[in-house]
């Protein structure tokens, strides 16, 4: 049924407090960011399994920036009906990988082995603690006939992002005014009718949770968390989930990393659209122009957006214009990367800048964590929202194209202008400088005594609580 990797596998004491079961949804931004929650409850000594289907825990563990072993960590990987996997399409009208929905349904077939792994594991502990993606809420719902079992929602978008929702219910927050009222996005405008009915029939499971955790804190997000917590009967925000501090004593460093080790501080723009989107050859071609005309230093992450199956064929190789690498690497002017690239380092590292970004949410929290300004390029999902955060809201950047523009080919000189606007103007080290007091207010508050550090201790607390109900559900 499971295959576990044994470097990482410690059994679990008999009628230990608490055991933690994290289901993850299967999508990298999803993978990586319960796995650095399953390192985070580990550290207080809890044991941790992680579930997925055998793709997708292979995936997550072959892309952890963090690769050494936990031996509070036990890796289930269960298997799922085949399913397609097809290339994603570059060229369809609305941006978002439907290419990946076969990966989502057959993900819901994980509910039989999960339970069965809730089985076994509820009479070894005093409490079991399911921690769920919110997007497959009916993968956990068995943890209804677990007497001692409670689940608890992982919410992998941004606080701004998931409180519009109820913003006419509950009243708009502190500091959206109308005009960004009126950017937010509507919802239909970010999805596919298909990924709708996807997220509508898992609706009916969230019944089962007990709580909501959220990748954010106080100090990026405070007003969107007091709306949210008119609507969340508990709630902990307990971001980052992602590293603070990045060992650089690591002896496979990446290539570009060395290059990054020869340029001057805040030097360089680092560009990537994470791992859902694909760009057509004209718009890479523009890309590419705009980069190089810029006269900025850039590292490019070029590379096809994730199949359902990352270890499938081979993906589009997606071509630049003649020469191009060559030139900008005998100009010592920039870095092509076509392999999985090492974004954290890149983010921490004294020489980047500033970040041309998709404003996925996992992206955004490790920008504004290592004080480093964006320039968004929105694509899909919640990333409309989390890109009119960080340009309108937080001011930590400016757009290099804006949500309105989405179905618009993006001009050369446009991305010229943004780049020299965030990397060689007086507007971009002003975005930089209170980037870089973000990040450090981010930062406190995972110390001792601030809002994160007391919210993850407040959230173990609970889980490890000696009296109260383990089947309290909020609505």
């Amino acid at each position: 049924m499971s295959s576990e990797d044994e470097s990482e596998k410690q059994a679990t004491p008999t009628r230990s407090e608490v055991v933690v079961v994290m289901v993850p949804f299967p999508a990298q931004g999803h993978l990586n960011q319960l796995l650095h929650l399953s390192r985070l409850i580990s550290s207080h000594n809890i044991p941790v399994h992680y579930v997925s289907s055998t793709i997708h825990t292979r995936q997550a563990k072959l892309r952890d920036p963090l690769s050494t072993p936990n031996m509070m960590i036990t890796f289930h990987d269960f298997s799922v009906p085949v399913f397609s996997s097809p290339p994603p399409d570059p060229h369809s009208s609305v941006k978002f990988p439907s290419h990946l929905l076969p990966t989502f349904y057959a993900a819901l077939h994980l509910r039989s082995p999960v339970a069965q792994l809730l089985s076994a594991l509820y009479p070894t502990t005093k409490r079991l603690v399911i921690i769920y993606d919110s997007l497959i809420p009916s993968v956990i719902q068995d943890v209804a006939s677990i007497p001692n079992g409670e689940a608890y929602s992982f919410q992998s978008l941004s606080a701004f992002r998931i409180s519009s929702y109820y913003w006419e219910s509950v009243g708009r927050p502190q500091g959206i005014d109308d005009q960004i009222a009126k950017e937010v996005p509507s919802r239909a405008s970010t999805l596919t009718p298909e990924v709708m009915e996807f997220v509508n029939k898992q609706e009916e499971h969230t019944k089962y949770s007990s709580g909501a955790i959220f990748n954010t804190c106080q100090a990026i997000e405070a007003p969107f968390l007091q709306v949210l917590a008119k609507v969340n009967k508990k709630q902990w925000a307990i971001g980052p989930f992602n590293p603070i501090e990045i060992s650089k004593n690591n002896s496979s460093r990446h290539e570009c990393l060395e290059w990054l080790d020869k340029q001057a501080p805040d030097s360089v723009i680092f560009v990537s659209f994470g791992t859902t989107t694909s760009l057509t050859n004209e718009q890479i071609e523009r890309l590419a122009v705009g980069l190089e005309n810029s006269g900025q230093k850039f590292i490019w992450v070029l590379r096809e957006a994730d199949r359902g199956d990352i270890f499938a064929e081979d993906a589009r190789v997606c071509n630049l214009p003649e020469d191009y690498e060559e030139r900008i690497k005998l100009n010592d002017q920039g870095i092509i990367v076509r392999d999985w690239a090492p974004q954290l380092e890149i983010l921490a590292h004294t020489s980047t800048g500033g970040f041309m970004s998709h404003c996925g949410w996992n992206s955004c929290m490790e920008s504004i964590t290592q004080g480093v300004p964006i320039a968004a390029w929105p694509m899909h999902s919640d990333q409309p929202h989390n890109a009119l955060l960080v340009t309108k809201v937080l001011k930590i950047g400016i757009f290099a194209r804006d949500w309105a523009h989405r179905d618009e080919l993006v001009e050369s000189s446009t991305i010229e202008k943004a780049v020299r606007v965030l990397m060689a103007t007086e507007e971009g080290e002003a975005l930089r400088k209170r980037t870089v007091e973000l990040g450090k207010a981010v930062r406190r508050s995972v110390e001792e005594g601030g809002d994160s550090h007391m919210e993850i201790h407040d959230f173990i607390a609970h889980i490890k609580r000696l009296t109260g109900d383990s089947k309290v559900l909020s609505g």
